[in-house]
């Protein structure tokens, strides 16, 4: 599994050979630069870790700073690791959009939009109460029953009740990459992907 960490940019559509309003998303896909080398002899199993997205020197601590320079780079804000890449990278080495193939499809990871303490109706689109009927003024989003008195005389985990909803981390798998521009690093995928404008994303390139 090689890839890239890159920046959900937004939204667009694009047309086919067809005809056909295809909508898609756009991705700021790196440059990632190297950081650090894994491999079997010494960390027990085979990986880069690359950084991306530049950060102010006063943000970042000191070990994360020699750590960087030692890859002879600026402050990077995320790194990740990345298994499988077909080729051996080096300390420093930079990674771009070119690492993927239009037509191709990828893996993207990101997390969703959080929505705070939500109802049963937002959070798991339950329908409610259609019919003001038989006095019921003030139940029309409630959740109804959620378990028996005397037995079991307790509510089951896994109950679909309010509570937080998003916030979650979200993979989202074969997505198709429509398109490539690669004097930008923009990657054109489609359909949509997790998480609002400008937050991080992982792009996983199944080789």
């Amino acid at each position: 599994m090689s890839g890239l960490l890159g920046k959900k940019i937004g939204m667009t559509s694009i047309y086919d050979e067809n005809g056909k309003n295809i909508p898609c998303t756009v991705i700021e896909a790196g440059p990632c630069v190297v950081t650090q080398v894994r491999t079997k002899e010494k960390d027990g199993y085979d990986a880069i870790q690359l950084a991306f997205e530049d950060q102010k020197e006063k943000h970042t601590t000191r070990a994360l700073k020699g750590h960087f320079a030692k890859a002879k780079t600026t402050p990077k804000r995320y790194v990740a690791e990345f298994t499988r890449f077909e080729e051996k990278k080096q300390h420093g080495d930079v990674l771009d959009v070119n690492v993927f193939i239009e037509g191709e499809y990828i893996d993207v990871v990101g997390t969703s939009k959080g929505k705070g303490f939500q109802g049963v109706v937002k959070r798991y689109n339950f329908k409610g109460v259609n019919d003001a009927t038989h006095g019921q003024h003030n139940r029309m989003r409630a959740p109804g029953s959620i378990g028996a008195s005397s037995y079991p005389s307790r509510v089951f985990k896994g109950m679909r009740m309010a509570g937080r909803m998003g916030g979650n981390r979200v993979k989202l798998i074969n997505l198709q990459v429509m398109k490539i521009i690669p004097e930008k690093n923009l990657l054109v995928v489609k359909g949509a992907v997790p998480g609002p404008n400008n937050s991080l994303v992982i792009i996983e390139r199944w080789s």
